[in-house]
């Protein structure tokens, strides 16, 4: 418990504050009624203006705010015009319905790619990678609000920026490597610098974590309840300020102290650590069976399960990923992630990306083919094709860096 307490910052360690009873001005949920197949990104990406802020609302309810090409790009265009234009001091983003952002829309990504549309999926990814990277140099103070699901890329999007408030609905998690695919947009940045191995343990398994264990474990900075959401978004909306501590101070006035529960897989990070501190997967998967079989731990038996069911390649890929990720800056992992990401979709040497959403979310039969079809069969040259700089002919990622830091 003491190893537990210290992964809490004492920033994040907020008072409980019981708040009096006054009317709501707007909702912290937005219900706005659009056909989410509706590809009008004014619509999808929601706008609403205050004394001295904006709020970016993405609103793809039926399809929990899944991104396309179009939403991202507004996004960047609303971020870009926002950070220039001085009547406004900081910047909001939250989604609509159940979730903040399920990810990319990968269906629709994939029914794409099967169309021959290649350019269109490179599009998206230069798109996304290059507002994940706006995302987390931005210029102004910036607070996302991550209620209920986030997950895959809707957590590239967030998690770099200044503040992350999260709730008792956030469910989080980077589930790639389980559809064939890797965790990207800065995911390799931001998992590398959790405690120990944790981040090793999410990108490798999926494996969900709620609003109090991104709060104790550094992904968060801010924890309040969903209910209490209408008051603080009530608060933010009155600001008149680009000071951040300003800001930070509002949102400290709605926090909560917070604490995992027993049931948390944050009191097994020891284990974590034992487990996947090694470099290679093999290593990792026989250090797992050697203490499901000492300990009879069912955690233990599940997270073995959870690999076993995840394409081999792509946990490879995924390990180097993040490994590679604990030495370097965000837009060094942004650039390479782009590589791996197209790499990925272009079927060049496998096509787990294609398989893996076929089986787990067009088909649903839930049996991919992965090829290769085990560990043994993927070969460290393999793996080390998608890290290596791309030819002439092809163009890698490029960001401004020069003027940009980023805040985590």
């Amino acid at each position: 418990m003491q190893r537990l307490k210290t992964l809490l910052p004492e920033k994040c360690r907020f008072s409980l504050r019981t708040l009096c009873s006054h009317p709501r001005a707007f909702s912290a949920q937005v219900h706005h009624h659009i056909d989410d197949d509706h590809d009008d990104p004014q619509q999808q990406i929601l706008v609403e203006g205050r004394a001295k802020s904006r709020a970016a609302i993405l609103n793809r309810p039926s399809s929990l705010n899944a991104l396309t090409t179009s939403m991202v790009a507004r996004l960047k265009r609303l971020y870009d015009s926002w950070e220039e234009n001085s009547d406004i001091g900081f910047v909001l983003m939250k989604g609509s319905g159940r979730a903040f952002c399920s990810g990319a829309d990968v269906v629709r990504l994939y029914n794409s790619l099967n169309e021959g549309n290649v350019e269109e999926a490179e599009q998206f990814l230069r798109t996304l990678y290059s507002f994940a990277y706006l995302q987390g140099t931005y210029l102004k103070p910036h607070v996302a609000i991550l209620d209920g699901i986030t997950m895959g890329c809707g957590a590239g999007i967030s998690l770099p920026g200044m503040y992350r408030v999260v709730t008792d609905k956030t469910i989080f998690s980077h589930p790639e490597a389980q559809i064939g695919f890797h965790p990207d947009s800065g995911a390799s940045y931001y998992l590398s610098r959790l405690p120990g191995y944790l981040g090793e343990y999410l990108a490798l398994t999926g494996d969900k974590l709620n609003g109090v264990e991104m709060i104790a474990c550094h992904l968060a900075t801010h924890f309040t309840l969903n209910a209490r959401l209408p008051w603080l978004e009530e608060r933010l909306g009155k600001l008149i300020t680009d000071d951040p501590s300003i800001v930070e101070t509002s949102l400290a006035q709605y926090g909560d102290i917070v604490y995992p529960d027993k049931s948390s897989v944050l009191h097994k990070i020891d284990t974590i650590d034992r487990c996947f501190c090694h470099d290679t997967m093999e290593e990792i998967i026989e250090a797992l069976a050697k203490e499901a079989a000492e300990s009879y731990d069912e955690w233990c038996i599940s997270t073995l399960r959870k690999i076993r069911e995840a394409s081999p390649l792509s946990l490879k890929i995924t390990l180097e990923s993040i490994r590679e990720g604990r030495f370097e800056t965000l837009d060094q992992c942004l650039a390479r992630e782009y590589r791996i990401s197209l790499r990925g979709i272009s079927k060049q040497f496998s096509s787990d990306f294609f398989e893996g959403v076929r089986a787990r979310m067009v088909d649903k039969d839930f049996t991919p083919k992965w090829d290769p079809p085990s560990l043994k069969d993927v070969s460290d040259d393999m793996v080390q094709s998608y890290f290596s700089p791309f030819s002439e002919v092809e163009s890698e990622l490029v960001l401004p860096t020069a003027l940009r830091e980023p805040y985590m």
